[in-house]
């Protein structure tokens, strides 16, 4: 679908290969994920401006490590190694890696040769710098390794410098070759972005096009032409990805396509409506929409059930059977939509090569339960941020765009414990308040994620000259990069306070409000 120049990322199983490939993009160079064990024909078929090997766990000169052929730094493309593929690099091409005596880990200090076009632009100039050093620039880098590059492959310069490690950043001018031993791609890197931007769009040459509304415009002009007249179904949640897949479709097709909206009833509050406001027959969309109450359905079907895996399997198979069921008063449609996004495609083992996350139900394979000739999924080539900004040239509404990430069980996750009406109420009323509060203050865009569950814990408490004894509710909010890794969000106490007022004053049923401070790890973001 992608018909461009691109930067490939060649994952060697570090944890931060999408965010890699997300820097890459915000410098407008369209870029994708591949295992180290893509074919070096495939790598060349692709014709990739430029190629980037990205962190992983092992020692590059141990047998069985992951590596490469050398091939790949012969032909002429750019290479860029971060970490372990800066390692793998030099080693591959004559030089020698070692442990290193003393392990850099977190924020460091790094002098840089300005001179490099890595650091173009790079770091603030610093007096009584050794000439055999030959690095008159320092900035703060992230760093995390045990070995080191303790003789350069022949051909490469040293170009960066840190306290305990001798090659923080080296290159071979002539052949396009960049080794760098931190991690540009994080946060903790201020001016990381310069540095790839640097290299992709300067040493690569790219020029920068990947911008989305192009995307829109390519991906409706493509669906366009493969649909033609035929019908297309969408399982449509509500969610943002399955919500932007829908519009773009709309856009492309029209009134042939048809989207089915199971509200389960373990969505948020009063959302199913808000998702018939937009989509139903009242929307600003030309599109075929169904919606299905089936709450009493999964209800009945959670009745007893505590256990946490059990009830997502419970919930993702009714929701299937649910969606067969009116697929099968439609008839035969032509095309299958699903708002399946990159990071799916990733972490279900698919893109990269780090292990696998999660499993996607949307992702690797046909359902069996649709007469339809191809799957369409406009979206898999993008990140959450790039849904969003998908979202917002299809012109969806903001409040649908920037809604709070939902998982696909729903409520039915963040309520420890038997699913019932009244608990699935409770919850509800609780998240909306937070929700609310958190906007008022303005911390809505500025906290990764915040919800509100609902535990399995009842104790005694006093409201008026009245014993309860309630349920407690726990308000989760974290910040992170890429969900991979979270911390907890600080929020002021003076909004705690309001929420926990709130919560008890307002939400029948509950006595206690807690506030989850736990990271991930040793966490998960969600509350089961």
């Amino acid at each position: 679908m992608i018909d461009q120049e691109k930067v490939i990322v060649i994952d060697f199983g570090g944890q931060y290969n999408q965010l890699v490939a997300r820097r890459v993009r915000e410098c407008n160079v369209y870029c994708e994920i591949y295992s180290y064990r893509t074919d070096i024909a495939q790598i060349k078929a692709m014709r990739p401006k430029g190629i980037i090997l990205t962190g992983g766990p092992n020692s590059c000169y141990e047998e069985g490590a992951a590596t490469y052929s050398r091939e790949l730094f012969e032909l002429g493309i750019p290479v860029l190694g971060l970490c372990y593929g800066a390692q793998l690099m030099v080693h591959i091409l004559g030089g020698k890696v070692e442990k290193a005596q003393v392990r850099e880990y977190g924020k460091t200090e790094v002098f840089v040769n300005p001179a490099s076009p890595l650091f173009e632009g790079v770091g603030e100039l610093v007096e009584d710098v050794p000439d055999d050093k030959n690095a008159s620039k320092k900035t703060i880098c992230w760093m995390s390794h045990f070995d080191y590059i303790s003789q350069l492959a022949p051909g490469f310069e040293a170009v960066a410098h840190t306290a305990d490690c001798p090659v923080a950043a080296a290159q071979d001018i002539e052949r396009k070759l960049f080794a760098i031993q931190f991690h540009p791609e994080v946060l903790h890197t201020p001016e990381g972005t310069k540095m790839l931007f640097n290299f992709v769009r300067n040493v690569c040459g790219c020029a920068g096009t990947w911008r989305m509304d192009s995307f829109v415009e390519q991906s409706i002009r493509e669906i366009r032409e493969k649909v033609g007249d035929g019908k297309v179904l969408c399982a449509l949640s509500g969610g943002v990805d399955s919500s932007v897949a829908a519009v773009m479709m709309s856009k492309a097709v029209g009134n042939r396509l048809t989207c089915v909206f199971v509200d389960q009833g373990l969505l948020r509050k009063n959302e199913g409506d808000e998702v018939a406001a937009v989509f139903g027959p009242d929307g600003p969309y030309d599109l075929d929409f169904i919606r299905i109450n089936a709450q009493e359905r999964f209800y009945g079907k959670l009745a007893g059930v505590t256990e946490p895996e059990r009830k997502r399997k419970i919930i993702g198979e009714e929701f299937i059977r649910v969606f067969e069921e009116e697929a099968k008063k439609i008839g035969a449609v032509d095309f299958l939509v699903q708002g399946t996004i990159y990071p799916d495609v990733v972490e279900s083992g698919l893109g990269g090569e780090s292990a696998v996350i999660k499993s996607h139900h949307n992702v690797g394979g046909l359902p069996d339960y649709v007469d339809f000739k191809e799957i369409i999924e406009p979206l898999r080539f993008l990140f959450k941020d790039e849904v969003r900004a998908a979202g917002l040239e299809l012109g969806i509404p903001e409040n649908l765009v920037y809604r709070q990430p939902f998982p696909g069980p729903g409520l039915g996750i963040r309520i420890i414990g038997e699913v019932t009406a009244e608990k699935v109420r409770i919850v509800q009323d609780a998240d909306a308040i937070y929700r609310e509060e958190i906007a008022k203050a303005g911390l809505d865009r500025s906290i990764g994620q915040y919800f509100a569950a609902l535990t399995n814990m009842r104790s005694v408490g006093v409201m008026g000259d009245e014993r309860t004894y309630d349920y407690a509710v726990a308000l989760r909010a974290v910040n992170t990069i890429d969900f991979m890794t979270a911390e907890s969000a600080e929020i002021p106490f003076s909004v705690l306070q309001t929420v926990m007022s709130r919560i008890i004053n307002e939400v029948r049923g509950v006595n206690r409000v807690f506030y989850d401070l736990t990271s991930k790890p040793p966490g998960t973001i969600e509350f089961e």
